[in-house]
């Protein structure tokens, strides 16, 4: 197939699938994700693991290691047997970020997408590229499946990735605060930030794979796919009780914000996080929910989802009390600030 017509079909195919209802598409032409029995043939695993360790989640260093993406395997190599794959745009939205320096980050060149999807602000994000698409730079405009670049192997990291492990690091994900580079300066001063609010610290993660197999089956179903949906159906590891009235999140996922009769005055909201520090959803509270006045409180922890996934370290049991880490309390201040 000539490179014209592998852009052409895979354009026509990302805008199928937003005509099903599926917002989202696959970013590569591997779709071994799809196929029971053959997960190998689609996710790169760590040195000396098998394919679960390039999966999303507590999935590295016997569990302790979140793992914010999932690797996708290359599906074709030139004579060198470097990767080229094309990289497409996973749905219709607009370049918001291009890293081209692959020394500046351990994605190496990358590239972040914003979208709107059922009402919701999302960002794609694709690393580790080899090239980026001639032309492309940000506030473009791409439709889902229009490629964007050439997967390959960049990094920054000391042992790099080897040509046989060459993948796409692929993530789904939310904007922590869009006033992260000042939130930076003032809490982690003399740390140097390279890419502003597109720090992958400010980028919150979503499971690409549980999303893909989520829209695989509603088309199965002849049923429209929700990403509102999808992301407050996730497992709750932890409630937080947080003064702020004006909680930056609520206002710009105002689909994530629990309204069932709100307060007359909001004093402040409570928060469920998923494991990876997600809030799922929030639900407005008056003066009287806060005794204090501290900034934050922790309500409740879900102990099942802390056992399955804990690798975020967001929570943990002191004696008989569950308490906020100092990368939950870190987590909250981003999120509030």
């Amino acid at each position: 197939m000539t490179g014209c017509r592998r852009v052409l079909l895979t354009i026509v195919l990302g805008q199928a699938a937003a005509v099903l209802g599926q917002p989202f598409h696959l970013p590569t032409p591997n779709q071994a994700i799809f196929e029971a029995g053959k997960e190998a043939g689609y996710f790169t695993p760590t040195i000396g693991r098998t394919w679960p360790s390039g999966t999303f989640g507590c999935v590295r260093s016997e569990g302790w290691q979140m793992h914010e993406g999932v690797d996708i395997k290359c599906t074709q190599r030139d004579a060198r047997g470097e990767p080229i794959d094309p990289v497409s745009a996973a749905a219709d939205g607009t370049i918001a970020y291009i890293n081209a320096k692959a020394g500046l980050s351990n994605y190496g060149n990358y590239i972040v997408m914003q979208h709107q999807v059922d009402g919701l602000t999302v960002y794609t994000m694709y690393a580790h590229l080899r090239a980026i698409a001639s032309g492309l730079s940000i506030g473009q405009a791409r439709k889902s499946g229009e490629i964007i670049a050439t997967m390959g192997r960049t990094s920054n990291t000391r042992q790099g990735i080897s040509r046989e492990r060459a993948h796409l690091h692929f993530e789904i994900c939310l904007l922590a605060n869009p006033n992260f580079s000042a939130w930076y300066k003032k809490n982690l001063a003399g740390q140097r930030n390279d890419h502003g609010p597109w720090n992958g610290q400010n980028l919150i993660g979503i499971d690409p794979w549980k999303l893909f197999l989520g829209q695989h089956e509603d088309k199965a179903k002849r049923r429209p796919f929700s990403l509102r949906q999808f992301i407050s159906s996730q497992p709750v590891l932890c409630r937080v009780l947080v003064k702020s009235p004006n909680f930056q999140w609520a206002k710009r996922h105002p689909n994530l914000v629990n309204s069932m009769k709100p307060p007359k005055a909001i004093a402040g909201y409570e928060i469920s996080l998923d494991p990876n520090g997600v809030p799922v959803s929030s639900t407005p509270r008056d003066a009287s929910s806060f005794s204090s006045e501290e900034p934050f409180k922790l309500l409740h922890v879900n102990p099942v989802a802390y056992k399955q996934s804990p690798c975020r370290k967001l929570v943990f049991k002191k004696g008989q009390q569950w308490v906020l880490t100092a990368k939950g309390i870190t987590h909250i201040k981003l999120l509030t600030y």
